[in-house]
């Protein structure tokens, strides 16, 4: 039975916009609630931040965005257990997951618009 699973964050940066995430890996218990942190840097007036999910051998899947002015959105399928907390003095937008399942396993791309600058995380299953 899977006890926990693990994130892993690496980084990938273009041009001065940059999204960062700093932890390199987080463990959590199925069922329990985890935040993963994307710090972003950009010259833009407003931020624009997007959450995706990829699973293996698929296409990434858009979870939800936040902006710095404005308000962003969640796809319905991701909105009874994901949400995002955007702060604009901190740099940092969180997207957290309810709920731990088994089939958030996948890789999570934190991106900043109008630039192609991601990152992601690996949720990683680790058998106990």
């Amino acid at each position: 039975e899977l006890k926990s699973i693990m994130v892993k964050l690496p980084l990938r940066t273009v041009s001065q916009d940059v999204v960062e995430q700093p932890l390199g890996e987080i463990t959590a218990i199925k069922g329990d609630p985890v935040t993963l942190q994307c710090n972003y840097s950009t010259s833009a007036t407003n931020a624009y931040l997007f959450w995706y999910k990829q699973l293996p051998n698929r296409s990434p899947t858009f979870i939800l965005s936040e902006f710095t002015i404005g308000k962003g959105t969640t796809e319905d399928e991701f909105k009874e257990r994901f949400s995002a907390t955007l702060d604009s003095k901190s740099s940092t937008v969180r997207l957290t997951i309810k709920n731990l399942r088994v089939s958030d396993s996948a890789v999570y791309y934190c991106a900043l618009k109008p630039t192609v600058t991601e990152t992601h995380s690996t949720l990683i299953q680790k058998q106990n």
